[in-house]
C-alpha cells in the first residue's frame, strides 16, 4: 500500500503482531498500532481514502464495525476485504474428505481422538467457511458492491484457471502436514490435549500425525513411498473471496 498511498496505517488486536509488524519496515509512511475496525477512534471522520482487510474481515463485529469503518472512510473512499477458506488437494478426492472430517466433524474423528471442530473460534471461522457471503455493507452507505468468489470443494479434479483460482501452489505432503499444524484449532487442541505428544516429540502420535496416517492410507501411490511419503506432491488450491464498495 505504501508506493500508492501518503500514509499506511495497519492495526491488528494483538500487541504481539503489532510488535511483530512495526519490525519489518522502516519505511515512514508506515505506522502499527494495536486496534480493531470495531474502534478506529485515533483517526478523524473522513480521513481515510480506502480500508483493506487481509483474512481478517471474518472476526469483525459488525455491528460496531460498519458504523465505524463508514466514519473514518472519505465519501467515494474504498473498501476491499479478502481472505481464504481451507486448501483442497486436487484430484484427491478421498483425502480431501479426511482432511475435512478431521477439521469439522462433531465429536471424535476416531475412537478416543477429538478433532478440531471445537476449538475454531466462531462465528468467524463459519463466515470464513462460507467467504464472507452472509457479509452485507449496508446498502444505504454504500455502493458499487463487488464480490469475487473462487468456492472449492472436496471433489475438485482439475488445475483450475489461476485467473480464477487465485491461491494455489503445488505442495508436498510435509508442508501440509506443517500447515495443519500452524492451525489455530490445532493449537487449541494440543492445549487441551497436553498428554498427546507427537511422533516428533517422542510419542504415539497427535491429531496431526493420525491425520496424515490416514491421507497417505487414501492413495495407493503414497502408502507405497512408506516412510518418505513426505515428498509425495499434489497441487492444492484454496476457496477465496474479494469484497469490495465505495462509500456513498
Amino acid at each position: 500500500m505504501s508506493p500508492r498511498f501518503s500514509q499506511v496505517v495497519g492495526i491488528d488486536t494483538s500487541p504481539g503482531m503489532v510488535k511483530q509488524a512495526s519490525s519489518t519496515t522502516k519505511d515512514a509512511k508506515v505506522t502499527f498500532r494495536q486496534a480493531g475496525a470495531e474502534d478506529l477512534s485515533f483517526l478523524a471522520d473522513k480521513s481515510v481514502d480506502m480500508i483493506v482487510a487481509g483474512q481478517s474481515a471474518h472476526w469483525f463485529d459488525y455491528d460496531k464495525a460498519w458504523p465505524e469503518l463508514f466514519r473514518v472512510l472519505k465519501p467515494g473512499g474504498s473498501l476491499a476485504f479478502w481472505g481464504y477458506k481451507d486448501n483442497v488437494l486436487i484430484g484427491h478426492e478421498q483425502a480431501n474428505k479426511i482432511f475435512y472430517k478431521f477439521c469439522y466433524a462433531d465429536g471424535q474423528v476416531e475412537p478416543g481422538l477429538d478433532g478440531l471442530n471445537a476449538y475454531w473460534e466462531q462465528p468467524g471461522r463459519n463466515r470464513l467457511r462460507n467467504l464472507l457471503r452472509d457479509v452485507n455493507p449496508p446498502e444505504k452507505d454504500w455502493r458499487d458492491i463487488r464480490r469475487i468468489l473462487y468456492d472449492v470443494t472436496p471433489d475438485c479434479a482439475e488445475v483450475p484457471d489461476p485467473e480464477t483460482a487465485w491461491m494455489q501452489k503445488r505442495i508436498n505432503l510435509g508442508q501440509l502436514e506443517a500447515y495443519v499444524r500452524t492451525f489455530s484449532a490445532f493449537q487449541g487442541w494440543r492445549d487441551a490435549h497436553p498428554e498427546i505428544k507427537s511422533r516428533a516429540e517422542g510419542g504415539q502420535g497427535d491429531l496431526a500425525d493420525i491425520l496424515m496416517d490416514r491421507i497417505v492410507g487414501s492413495e495407493p501411490t503414497w502408502i507405497k513411498l512408506d516412510e518418505g511419503w513426505k515428498v509425495a506432491e499434489a497441487d492444492t488450491v484454496w476457496g477465496t473471496y474479494i469484497l469490495m464498495a465505495k462509500k456513498r
